[in-house]
């Protein structure tokens, strides 16, 4: 996610009409938390981390406060709290202070881009204020929609009574959650999530959908996200040098979309094709070291940056060097194998020879020919490798280039550096 939040979010939300919880900067004076104390009976204090990292809450980094002095101590403990999540550190800067809002139903409410469907689809349950994942299937209605039509009341209204949700919150909801609809469909918007959506009661016993957090994430790439007039520095937080040098090679033509996820890593996988950049990093877990996709028929210029930023910023701590992908069915393979082969002959002229497995798997246009170049680059640099082609498993290739990377850390390392004549380091 590229906000979490009602720092952010409930400016967003404001765009639409849709009702938040009273929300209040780390700028905010005592007497304007003590007003909020006094209409509402409490405070939450979180804190404003960019980006999203794991559960805030499981975590002990959500304060609660009756009174302002208490407001002030949680706001001390968490301004600038840590909060980690295996290999990922999160630091806040500042917190936000938010109204109490008392209520017998949450709701949890999402609209994503949904690739199983192949459609925008929606995303609830009554049983809000948990993670999605602990709920029964019999629990959670996921609806996916047409976008030509748009999201409508009905889709709510039909998908509350599937679950035998309260009848006192189907009305309420059916109102106000198509006006999601806008704000996720034309600016940008590829994921928002609400949860949880407090039902607040009125003095006539009506209720009232109240966002109490927001999540939000938006495809870079859409020129409506500069309607919402976002923080520059949203889309780039805690970006290594590695993803930020990437991330600026983004145009019209091919990915470039990494992700670092150890950085004591051992294998390099340059991944083609979303479905294989899932399946590789599920597989290889904390052996790889960044994330990728660079499918969409990259250009041979554009290929050859990305190659030398990658080998630039891990060749040296890599036991495998991965390229693998799945059958293409336009990217020219030549064009890709030829830039990752010339990156890599241009490394070693100026860094000198690394103790280095290439393990490829790819199927597509020009297969042949883009190892045949790629097989002599190898040879000619001294390098092993294998090569597989399009009929092979990816979870075998997976596989494979697991077992040379246990085979490297026992000793092959040091076999192909005496073989570069070179010195493992």
């Amino acid at each position: 996610m590229q906000i979490t939040g009602m720092s952010w979010g409930a400016k967003l939300l404001k765009y639409v009409g849709f009702p938040t919880a009273k929300i209040l900067g780390p700028e905010a004076t005592k007497e304007e938390i003590q007003a909020v104390i006094d209409e509402y009976g409490g405070v939450l204090v979180k804190p404003i981390f960019k980006g999203g990292i794991g559960k805030k809450g499981k975590a002990g980094l959500i304060g609660k406060a009756t009174d302002v002095a208490t407001a002030m101590r949680e706001k001390e403990r968490l301004y600038f709290a840590e909060h980690r999540v295996g290999n990922t550190v999160a630091k806040a800067e500042g917190v936000t202070f938010e109204s109490f809002i008392a209520c017998k139903h949450e709701v949890y409410f999402s609209l994503t881009d949904n690739t199983q469907f192949r459609a925008p689809t929606m995303t609830i349950t009554h049983h809000g204020g948990m993670d999605i994942e602990e709920l029964g299937r019999d629990q959670i209605a996921a609806v996916p929609f047409d976008p030509l039509t748009g999201f409508k009341g009905f889709i709510v209204n039909n998908a509350l009574n599937k679950l035998n949700a309260p009848a006192e919150i189907i009305s309420p909801l059916v109102q106000n959650l198509p006006k999601l609809w806008d704000l996720f469909h034309h600016y940008g918007m590829t994921t928002l999530e609400l949860n949880p959506i407090r039902m607040m009661e009125d003095g006539k016993g009506r209720l009232t959908p109240i966002a109490c957090d927001f999540k939000a994430s938006f495809d870079g790439d859409d020129p409506n996200v500069e309607r919402l007039g976002l923080s520059k520095d949203l889309f780039h937080q805690d970006l290594s040098p590695f993803e930020r040098e990437v991330n600026q090679l983004r145009t019209y033509q091919g990915q470039s979309d990494v992700f670092v996820m150890n950085s004591l890593g051992t294998i390099t996988a340059m991944t083609f094709g979303g479905g294989a950049n899932a399946l590789v990093t599920e597989l290889l877990g904390d052996r790889a070291t960044i994330s990728s996709d660079f499918g969409g028929n990259p250009p041979y210029s554009k290929m050859l940056e990305i190659s030398r930023i990658t080998y630039r910023h891990w060749l040296k701590q890599t036991n495998v060097l991965f390229l693998i992908g799945g059958k293409a069915n336009n990217t020219d393979i030549y064009e890709t194998f030829r830039a990752m082969a010339d990156a890599l002959r241009e490394f070693f002229s100026a860094h000198g020879p690394q103790p280095l497995f290439v393990v490829v798997g790819r199927g597509g246009p020009n297969l042949v020919r883009g190892l045949g170049y790629l097989r002599d680059t190898l040879d000619a640099l001294g390098l092993p490798y294998r090569m597989f082609g399009y009929d092979s498993a990816m979870s075998e290739v997976v596989n494979f280039a697991q077992a040379v990377d246990d085979w490297m850390a026992k000793g092959g390392r040091q076999q192909i550096a005496r073989k570069l004549g070179i010195t493992s380091n």
